[in-house]
């Protein structure tokens, strides 16, 4: 694959979180979660990230997720050819040392994803100036297989290093890069990135459910967030009403921000308790990030009326296609 002819798709890109079964990663589970984001019309998937607790896996862990989620994907679009295969990008690296870091790299590339997503926070640790994260990020690329695509991930943990103009500009000048997953739920601010990255290869997607709508309108290429894990769907149709309908597209991301009421509920353990109550995907609601003992009766109520809404939600939007109101 040569990067300078390669395109990142466009749409939804779920944050997988990690299934367990009697404490370890359950990748028959897996598996199914691939099967479902496939069914509910995700163009793509973010494996190995913070969603999936990716500070808490073994490399053997990080590794054969990402190992499950691209062989998963792969064969779906093997067998069914109605659509485009998902896009499966994955992250991997977690440590401080350099020369573990390529390990880690170089061991989810040998699963071949469609592209690697390097952390922000992984390059210039001791978080000392843009021009340090640059000497950083281009002597870990160099250690990288050539051919692979790449992104950058500003992710929260261990703790948040937002991109600055000077490494969004570099970023985009360098052909390596065509992902940016962004997280700094800024409007502004996220038009100002589009327009350091224009005329560039880098697409930009928004992890923030509420800003999602309006941030398109400025360019941003998709989703790529924790909701996805609880209704993906939805952001799929967010995403072609935006295109066919506007006034249905304003009322869905009004429900849909709403809704990102359920990531305050102990997530991932309230994803894992929908999923496995709501979706028919069993898994344990279990997390090593999370103390699911905060998950409690209360917050499960919550998910659950969260979940009749997100039904009522889907039936109403069948109505709208069929032009019957309910």
């Amino acid at each position: 694959m040569k990067t300078n002819s390669f395109q990142v798709a466009t749409g939804v890109y779920p944050t997988m979180i990690t299934p367990y079964k009697n404490g370890k990663v359950d990748y028959a589970a897996a598996e199914q979660m691939v099967e479902w984001y496939w069914k509910q019309g995700c163009d793509g998937i973010f494996a190995v990230c913070l969603s999936s607790e990716i500070l808490w896996l073994t490399l053997e862990e990080r590794v054969g997720l990402a190992k499950a989620v691209i062989q998963t994907a792969r064969r779906l679009a093997e067998t069914d050819h109605s659509r485009p295969p998902m896009m499966i990008v994955a992250s991997g690296h977690i440590s401080d040392r350099f020369e573990d870091q390529v390990t880690e790299l170089n061991a989810i590339a040998a699963e071949k994803p469609d592209a690697l997503i390097l952390i922000s926070n992984r390059m210039d640790v001791a978080q000392t100036t843009d021009e340090r994260w640059i000497e950083d990020a281009e002597r870990l690329i160099s250690k990288l297989p050539p051919e692979l695509p790449l992104g950058i991930y500003e992710s929260p943990l261990p703790y948040k290093r937002v991109l600055s103009e000077k490494i969004v500009r570099w970023c985009a000048k360098n052909e390596r890069f065509h992902f940016i997953k962004d997280t700094c739920c800024e409007l502004e601010l996220i038009r100002q990135r589009l327009e350091w990255c224009q005329g560039s290869q880098i697409k930009l997607f928004n992890a923030n459910a509420q800003t999602l709508l309006k941030s398109m309108e400025y360019g941003v290429s998709g989703y790529c967030g924790v909701m996805a894990n609880f209704h993906p769907d939805l952001y799929v149709k967010l995403l072609q009403f935006r295109k066919t309908d506007p006034e249905k597209a304003s009322l869905l991301q009004d429900f849909l921000c709403v809704s990102t009421l359920a990531e305050t509920m102990t997530y991932p353990c309230s994803a894992k308790y929908y999923l496995d109550k709501y979706e028919g995907i069993s898994m344990d609601v279990t997390s090593r990030m999370k103390d699911c003992s905060l998950f409690t009766d209360y917050q499960k109520h919550c998910v659950d009326q969260f979940a009749e809404l997100t039904a009522f939600a889907r039936k109403q939007l069948t109505a709208f296609e069929k032009k019957e109101l309910l």
